[in-house]
């Protein structure tokens, strides 16, 4: 169970908000609940516009902070015993990023900073090994990877180098390789990380796997899906010429790496988020 009057997670959504964000990010933080009982779990959006349906951060922070004031007043008001005024962060804001994009960290720091409310701000959810699973998922559920290593059956499509797409310069590409590791050692073919939003880099890495002897490339995004236009992936898999999987989206690790982010932020410290074997 969370713990009485801990601060709220707030999942920062970037990009245009939508139904299909808006469903995902419901998704996310409906995972972190069931790992963490009577968690206050939030949704605000980098551009919302503060209607019901997409509020913004600043103002969802906002929100948490006048109901905290609300619950002291009330308590001191009712002469409940042993009540103190509250401290401590409003919030937990956890980005809903793969990895770092240094521009969208420094929109959800401002919106923070504009909301004048006590919040910890968290890094991006990777690199982390389940990412490498959720990954190897994707790939799998597009036919361009072997969904077990350990059984016989062979996919006729599945791919014998894997270009992973991120967002965010190099300092995402780089961090984007640590979890290419983890994939490249589930997979057993060669993973290299390029960036989205660097012009010739999806070509280039398309370029060098196929010079080292790679012959059926695959496009894996190392994003969520909210943060990037999906056409960018649609016209970076037709630059590499290979198929691509779809991104990350609401896997369960993405939920429980949100939840490990609030819990290590606030000294909490429940039993570590677990894979699961791909099946």
């Amino acid at each position: 169970m969370a713990p009485e009057g801990a601060p709220a997670l707030v999942l920062a959504v970037p990009g245009v908000p939508s139904a299909a964000t808006r469903g995902l990010a419901e998704e996310v933080v409906s995972i972190a609940r069931s790992e963490l009982p009577g968690l206050d779990a939030r949704i605000g959006y980098l551009d919302g516009d503060d209607d019901n349906e997409f509020p913004t951060l600043r103002s969802v922070l906002a929100r948490a902070a006048e109901e905290r004031t609300a619950r002291y007043e009330q308590a001191v008001a009712a002469g409940v015993e042993g009540v103190s005024e509250p401290d401590g962060p409003v919030a937990v804001v956890v980005p809903l990023l793969a990895g770092p994009d240094s521009a969208l960290l420094r929109q959800i720091r401002q919106s923070v900073m504009d909301s004048r409310v006590a919040a910890e701000l968290t890094d991006a959810l990777g690199p982390h090994p389940l990412l490498a699973e959720a990954l190897h998922v994707r790939l799998s559920e597009a036919g361009l990877a072997r969904a077990d290593r350990a059984r016989l059956f062979t996919v006729a499509t599945a791919a014998d180098g894997i270009i992973l797409a991120s967002v965010g310069g190099e300092e995402a590409v780089q961090a984007a390789g640590i979890t290419g590791m983890l994939l490249a050692a589930r997979l057993a073919v060669p993973v290299m990380a390029a960036a989205l939003d660097q012009e010739g880099s999806i070509s280039s890495v398309a370029e060098q796997l196929r010079s080292a002897g790679s012959q059926q490339l695959a496009l894996a995004p190392y994003l969520v899906g909210p943060e990037i236009d999906a056409a960018l992936l649609t016209a970076a898999a037709e630059e590499a010429g290979c198929a691509a999987a779809e991104p990350l989206g609401a896997y369960p690790a993405i939920g429980k790496l949100a939840l490990a982010k609030y819990t290590t932020a606030l000294g909490i410290a429940p039993q570590q988020p677990q894979g699961t074997p791909v099946r």
